[in-house]
């Protein structure tokens, strides 16, 4: 009986190159790992300014700024004298106007009491010029485009405004007494009746 012949040996180059294919098919069914190396750091939000400000006994904060009819307005110049300090967004905006607008209503009333009204907005002096020069405001209006006095009195910082956060100038009030302390503090103020609760509050005064 002829001896049955054993198929010849595969050559090492052929035998390398199935192994090759066997793990690459291995490679291919197995899920891609994630690129670390690709991906790029996603940077941490950054967080909200904090809102420090001043509470009723404070000092006043001190500022000087320039307001319309080219007038100054300075807490040292108000020395001896009670005042309003109020804090708005921006000039000729709906809710800025109507607060603007009950002020000035009342501005024969609150200087009966022999306190003044200072409107303050981060707006350049040519716009709150325009804005009052509008309305018939005669109370100054004061410019703080670096938002420092924002700042000092707590009025900028995080607000939230229909579900949604952001930076930006909280509307606030501050009634200063004649030794220049914080007498009273609005603040997320609501326009509508505001300016008449401010009123009564500086009767005690």
């Amino acid at each position: 009986m002829p001896t049955a012949k054993k198929p010849p040996a595969k050559s090492a180059p052929a035998r390398a190159t199935r192994a090759a294919t066997r793990t690459a098919g291995a490679r291919a069914a197995e899920p891609a790992a994630p690129k670390a190396a690709r991906t790029k750091a996603v940077a941490p939000a950054a967080k909200a300014a904090a809102v420090a400000g001043v509470k009723e006994g404070d000092p006043a904060p001190a500022f000087s700024l320039p307001a319309t009819g080219g007038r100054t307005v300075s807490l040292a110049a108000m020395k001896g004298k009670p005042f309003v300090l109020y804090f708005y967004p921006k000039a000729d905006t709906p809710g800025c106007t109507t607060e603007a607008c009950d002020f000035n209503e009342a501005l024969t009333q609150f200087r009966g009491l022999g306190i003044d009204v200072i409107g303050v907005s981060p707006d350049k002096v040519p716009a709150l010029e325009a804005f009052a020069g509008k309305y018939g405001l005669t109370f100054p209006l004061a410019s703080d485009p670096d938002k420092a006095t924002a700042q000092a009195y707590g009025a900028w910082g995080e607000k939230v405004f229909m579900g949604r956060r952001s930076i930006g100038l909280i509307r606030s009030t501050f009634l200063i007494d004649r030794d220049a302390k914080v007498a009273k503090v609005w603040k997320n103020v609501k326009v509508a009746g505001h300016a008449a609760a401010v009123l009564e509050a500086a009767k005690a005064l």
